[in-house]
């Protein structure tokens, strides 16, 4: 199946690309809500090849969707830290 490789590792890139954007606006800024999607995203490339690598594209059932949990979960955080902040 190359062509879903393919397509597995576009996607892939255009996480780690995401969060390379995203990296860059927290050293401009700051903000840890940045660093929190920089993260999450990195995140996000890794599961992503690793479903690959490990050809288990059966995304519900497979390991590699721990790194997307924790992702969430860090945007999550970091959305509620940055709200409390302000109040």
């Amino acid at each position: 199946m190359p062509l879903v490789d393919f397509l597995s590792g576009a996607v892939m890139f255009g996480h780690l690309i995401a969060g390379l954007f995203f990296l860059r606006f927290w050293r401009r800024t700051g903000d840890e809500l940045f660093l929190a999607f920089a993260l999450a995203f990195a995140l996000f490339g890794v599961a992503q090849g690793a479903i690959m690598l490990a050809n288990n594209y059966f995304e519900e059932r497979s390991w590699a969707y721990l790194p997307r949990l924790i992702g969430f979960a860090i945007i999550i955080a970091a959305i509620l830290r940055k709200n409390r902040r302000r109040t």
